[in-house]
């Protein structure tokens, strides 16, 4: 099957997920190091993953779980599993005394053939390697076993590419703790026969969650995550847009200039998404803070730059989209990480459960460095009363309902202690008429 999305509202037909297991569990023990917002409950995130997985099954979307992919594919092209062993066996590195090095070295040459497909892909997501060192008496050795950074965010399996109308675009990691990601599920794409439109290489970085298809023209972000010859890059690949908006990360305007802070914003879907077809929703403060610098194919050829550097919201005022805006407290609260299963109908979080914890976290900030979050502090509390008494919080308000706008809700406030909701976990690999 063609791996094809025109614009975030169509069909969600099929979608790559993984679910969050032993390699978490390592990141958890040093949540900042790993990219996370705060530490979780694995085996509660692992539950609301799972209640993801069968609500998307329940609205027709085919659900290919990341291990059993790899299985699957294992199965059907034998040397795709024969590459994944040469690969782990570079992987897995030995140390210790010269003989029990060479033994273990020859031992694991040995096993690899046994090895089954779900063990191999454990390999390449925890990345062991073995320490020997000699005890006293027969047979005594003290094996101690470390991990080269863990896979520990490949459950957000968003970012390590998008998809366009002509297929996949193959990213490139930001970070570093990330970047071993982006290689692996390039290498199963590519076994799988995926329809791949282009990579992005080195020095370049894009990450998925800063594509976004919105029909004959999408929304590329340009930051932290995507730096310029990453946008570059996509700019120079036939992805099947005539225009493509290159949108600058923003400082929220609450923070100071001498110290923005990327990860409130590290991606244009933690700011913006869309419901349906004419619709977004965005938090007010970024999208005008956002500024877009537009182009567009001109007789069939490149994408040529145009003049003018409008906000996101006057841009997508010009494409005659309605927007409907959220506060700064709902957006760092995941509102606009839902995921568009077809038009007008979502999978969002559930946003009212994850403030306690978001202003917990702000405020912890805001204690450790009051310079740069005392007044955004300030600001999402502010927006917490007047949500509780008035509106309500995202997606249970009326400008959602009077829109026609059917939500499913789900409770992800263990996951997101990640930094990700529904649209991060979630890799759509086509999209589409059902």
């Amino acid at each position: 099957m063609r791996n094809s999305a025109r614009a975030e509202w169509d069909p969600l037909t099929e979608v790559l997920v993984h679910r969050p297991g032993i390699e978490v569990f390592f990141g958890l023990l040093a949540p900042y190091s790993f990219l996370y917002e705060r530490a979780f409950s694995l085996d509660e995130a692992g539950h609301e993953h799972a209640e993801l997985q069968h609500v998307l099954t329940e609205a027709g979307v085919t659900v290919h779980r990341l291990d059993r992919f790899v299985a699957e594919t294992a199965a059907r092209k034998p040397e795709f599993v024969d590459a994944i062993r040469r690969h782990a066996e570079r992987l897995i590195r030995y140390t210790g005394p010269k003989e029990l090095v060479e033994r273990a070295r020859r031992e694991l040459r040995r096993n690899l053939d046994e090895f089954d497909a779900r063990t191999l892909f454990h390999v390449l997501l925890l990345r062991p390697s073995v320490d020997l060192a000699r005890g006293a008496g027969s047979r005594a050795v003290l094996p101690t076993v470390s991990l080269d950074g863990p896979l520990a965010n490949l459950h957000f399996l968003r970012d390590q590419q998008a998809l366009s109308p002509r297929g996949f675009v193959l990213g490139r990691m930001a970070k570093p703790q990330r970047r071993e990601e982006a290689r692996f599920t390039a290498s199963l794409l590519r076994a799988d026969g995926a329809t791949i439109t282009g990579e992005v290489r080195s020095p370049g970085t894009f990450e998925g969650g800063d594509l976004m298809p919105l029909g004959e023209f999408a929304l590329l972000g340009h930051g932290d995550r995507t730096n310029a010859s990453g946008v570059a890059q996509l700019l120079a690949m036939d992805l099947g847009f005539d225009e493509i908006a290159v949108v600058r990360q923003p400082r929220h305007p609450a923070l100071p200039d001498d110290a923005p802070d990327p990860m409130i914003d590290m991606h244009v879907d933690t700011y913006l998404n869309v419901p349906g077809r004419g619709l977004a929703l965005g938090c007010d403060a970024l999208l005008r803070a956002a500024r877009v610098t537009t182009y567009r194919r001109r007789g069939g050829g490149r994408l040529v730059r145009e003049a003018g550097h409008p906000s996101l919201a006057e841009y997508l005022a010009s494409k005659r989209f309605e927007i409907l805006p959220l506060s700064s407290l709902e957006q760092m609260g995941y509102a606009t990480n839902f995921l568009c299963v077809r038009d007008r109908k979502i999978v969002a979080v559930e946003v009212e459960q994850e403030v306690d914890r978001v202003l917990g976290s702000l405020a912890e900030a805001a204690r450790r460095d009051p310079h740069r979050y005392a007044a955004l502090l300030s600001l999402v509390r502010k927006e917490r009363a007047t949500l509780q008494g008035g509106r309500g919080f995202f997606p249970h308000t009326p400008s959602v309902r009077e829109r026609g706008i059917e939500v499913t809700p789900l409770a992800l406030q263990e996951i997101t202690g990640g930094y990700g909701g529904a649209h991060c976990l979630t890799c759509a690999a086509n999209r589409g008429a059902r």
